[in-house]
């Protein structure tokens, strides 16, 4: 809780002009900085899912590469067990002996067949995840390049508006110790209502500074007299005097 005097209302409007016109200059910093926080952030992200897809590619293809060397090694095996069965023909005793190895041999050639087929599709197959991952190498490359640009950018305007945001921060705090909660409350609730962050407006031209509805003269006299705390029936606005408000200056 704030501990404020008992302020008069022409000081308690000081006290919020003085208020907008600091906080707005910390919105003018953040819109300079736009949308590269977010951007940056973004990327980063992105960036992040990227490896992951990298990571899991590479692991597909040592897989792939791993079931390739297994089954050369099947066909290296059975090639072997082949040159055995041949060599055992040449042994044969009788036509029941040559037909039951006759069986193996063809079984053995289906196998290595099959395993040959195999290796073929899993290098169509360890082509295609080859290309992926080099597509994906090239995509990091360019989103780490873009994100190394934003971030430098970002880093650029936050040295360049650092020392006076910190200022801004401090004279935001002051302002807001002067202001008494109910004030506050108000103040801060209505900032959050638009994108400008504007709670209090001067009249200008007969008009709200805020929506630009016209103000009627009556309650124009009132808000120059600095008598109560007077707001837009239109958007809610805090109304205050053109003069009231080119006195208060922030430095």
């Amino acid at each position: 809780m704030a501990a404020v005097k008992d302020y008069s209302v022409e000081e308690k409007l000081v006290g919020l002009i003085k208020l907008q016109k600091v906080d707005t200059k910390l919105d003018q910093i953040k819109v300079l900085r736009g949308e590269l926080p977010i951007e940056v952030s973004d990327l980063e992200d992105e960036i992040q899912g990227l490896h992951a897809r990298r990571t899991r590619i590479e692991e597909e293809i040592n897989g792939i590469t791993e079931f390739i060397d297994s089954k050369k090694e099947a066909i290296k095996e059975g090639e072997s067990t082949l040159s055995k069965y041949e060599k055992q023909s040449e042994n044969v005793k009788n036509s029941r002996e040559f037909e039951a190895l006759n069986k193996e041999i063809e079984m053995m050639q289906l196998e290595n067949k099959l395993a040959e087929k195999h290796i073929k599709d899993a290098n169509e197959e360890l082509g295609e995840k080859a290309k992926a991952l080099e597509a994906s190498k090239k995509q990091i490359a360019t989103k780490e390049g873009v994100l190394g640009h934003k971030k430098s950018e970002l880093e650029k305007i936050i040295a360049e508006t650092e020392k006076e945001e910190l200022a801004l921060v401090k004279l935001s705090e002051a302002a807001r110790a002067g202001v008494e909660d109910r004030l506050l409350y108000s103040y801060d609730r209505i900032r959050k209502n638009y994108r400008n962050g504007l709670s209090v407006v001067p009249v200008e031209r007969d008009a709200c500074g805020g929506c630009y509805n016209a103000i009627p003269p009556q309650r124009q006299s009132e808000i120059r007299l600095h008598k109560k705390i007077v707001v837009c029936e239109n958007c809610g606005r805090i109304l205050i005097d053109a003069d009231l408000n080119d006195s208060v200056e922030v430095k």
